[in-house]
């Protein structure tokens, strides 16, 4: 608690209303928060305890801003496992956030389409994930100020929070999708074999992140609400060769249909 609490001083040193949601941004993302004129910005790298981020298109600065009379909690850019984080310092700000009074987490990522019926560009609203890796950011002592040891995560995504972007999709004349998210570690893309496992199993969609957030958040009593853009379809389903370039410029032609929902649902929750 000693450096939850010294993490929490520092930013509200800088900030001392209370935002109530937080919306964490994928690659490819970062150019939403351009269009915020009222905003406040602190670096990741001198918020104490807080990690670096290392990736191409993860700015590693957290926005304090005001939409439509809500306050607004951005976070450009997020800590993956492959960057060598324990899944404890990768999830370490979602903790953060609840301290600071944060009570709705809209992560959003792109993701590789497994689902035949997705097309690259797609948003689709996360109903579910899969976790195939053992480690969970729960393990060791429970940090019981937070939550229980155990956690029911049978609606780890909030029913509301779905419904209430299901209506922003249709005011936006865009396709309400739901689908699964499965996590695999990277920073490799997956192989067509690991792919036809995950159809198998039920995926519709594979990335790099969001699910330790998701479990930490749970714990901590937020809602979350989870949306991916397909920057690429995934190997085997496409015969095109995987990169990152493609992720980030799939974000930028997503931005702006993507930032009108956020808006909108973000007024309405």
């Amino acid at each position: 608690m000693n450096k939850y609490q010294e993490t929490v001083e520092y930013i509200r040193s800088k900030i001392q209303d209370t935002y109530e949601t937080c919306v964490v941004l994928g690659s490819g993302y970062n150019d939403l928060i351009s269009s915020l004129t009222e905003k406040t910005v602190i670096r990741y790298n001198d918020i104490p305890n807080f990690q670096k981020t290392t990736v191409f298109g993860h700015s590693g600065e957290m926005i304090f801003s005001e939409i439509s009379g809500k306050r607004v909690i951005f976070m450009a850019g997020r800590f993956h496992l492959y960057e060598g984080h324990s899944m404890k310092e990768a999830t370490y700000y979602v903790r953060i956030l609840k301290l600071l009074g944060v009570k709705n987490l809209i992560l959003t990522n792109a993701a590789g389409g497994i689902n035949k019926d997705y097309k690259v560009g797609d948003l689709i609203v996360i109903k579910d994930h899969i976790k195939l890796t053992l480690k969970s950011p729960l393990f060791g002592e429970n940090e019981a100020e937070f939550g229980e040891r155990f956690i029911d995560m049978s609606e780890a995504y909030d029913k509301k929070l779905i419904e209430t972007a299901k209506k922003a999709f249709i005011k936006n004349n865009t396709d309400f999708k739901t689908g699964v998210y499965a996590l695999m570690g990277g920073p490799q893309f997956e192989t067509p074999a690991e792919i036809k496992m995950l159809e198998i199993l039920g995926a519709d969609m594979v990335g790099m992140s969001t699910v330790p957030e998701v479990i930490i958040a749970r714990h901590s009593g937020l809602r979350v609400l989870g949306i991916s853009l397909i920057s690429n379809m995934a190997a085997g389903i496409s015969q095109n060769k995987l990169s990152h370039l493609e992720v980030m410029e799939e974000g930028k032609k997503a931005a702006d249909k993507f930032f009108q929902i956020l808006l909108d649902i973000i007024n309405e929750i």
